[in-house]
């Protein structure tokens, strides 16, 4: 991604992307045995918590100042991958 505008664009739309797997994840709970609805409960929980934290990261990156946000930028490619890699193992796990 070239300019900041377009960078948080794209991470804009991961974050909705996120959101609506979350939500279809919840509807796949509601339908789920019992004992499944716990454990889907708790990795909910957990998906939730990273989307805020991503979101948290994209608000500090849209409010840095001039030419700041150039240095966060490799700071955030990095926690945002690790919170993409978090959200999609847990996507995964309710699938099996």
């Amino acid at each position: 991604m070239g300019t900041r505008e377009e960078y948080i664009q794209k991470l804009q739309a991961k974050l909705d992307e996120w959101n609506a797997e979350i939500d279809r994840l919840v509807v796949q709970s509601a339908l789920a045995e019992a004992e499944l609805k716990t454990k889907y409960s708790e990795e909910i929980e957990m998906l939730r918590n990273k989307q805020i934290e991503a979101r948290v990261k994209l608000e500090a990156l849209q409010n840095a100042s001039g030419n700041a946000w150039e240095d966060m930028r490799a700071g955030m490619d990095m926690a945002w991958g690790a919170i993409s890699e978090a959200v999609e193992s847990a996507v995964s796990r309710f699938k099996k």
